[in-house]
């Protein structure tokens, strides 16, 4: 009873502030302080009001809301603790046992250092480490001549 008095006075208030903008001609600005005081009243015969005020007076309504954002809390950190422990505990195990029997093996045995060695030509590799081991010094220079060659150098 007392939020529709309320709203009653604050739309009395506006109207009145509203027809003495309209007396200063300035009629736009009347127009939309008009609006704006009519929305409170307005409220109140839809029955907003009366809801609103139903609402923020009961505790249980305020316990509802409680429970719903203990709801959302574990909701969220289950989510997070899935996403940071790996998926599901079927995709643990299967990636436990997939590591301890060794099923995954490296894709290339070494880096590749250019875009011109396809990964089709391991024979080349070989030859290549072979001749590098062979000439003694232990050390492969190769990428490095190939880089100053590169650039004129």
């Amino acid at each position: 009873m007392l939020a529709e008095t309320i709203c009653s006075a604050a739309s009395a208030a506006g109207l009145g502030i509203a027809a003495v903008t309209a007396y200063r001609k300035r009629f736009l600005a009347a127009t939309r302080i008009a609006a704006y005081s009519l929305v409170p009243i307005g409220l109140v015969l839809t029955g907003v009001v009366q809801w609103v005020t139903d609402i923020a007076f009961k505790p249980s309504v305020w316990l509802g809301f409680g429970l719903l954002g203990v709801a959302w809390l574990l909701f969220i950190t289950t989510r997070a603790v899935e996403r940071r422990g790996g998926g599901t505990r079927k995709e643990r195990k299967a990636a436990a046992r997939a590591a301890r029997d060794g099923a995954v093996e490296p894709a290339a045995s070494a880096p590749s250092l250019g875009a011109g060695v396809p990964a089709a030509q391991p024979q080349q590799r070989e030859r290549s480490k072979k001749q590098s081991a062979a000439s003694g010094s232990g050390e492969d220079f190769s990428d490095i001549e190939a880089i100053l060659k590169k650039h004129g150098i």
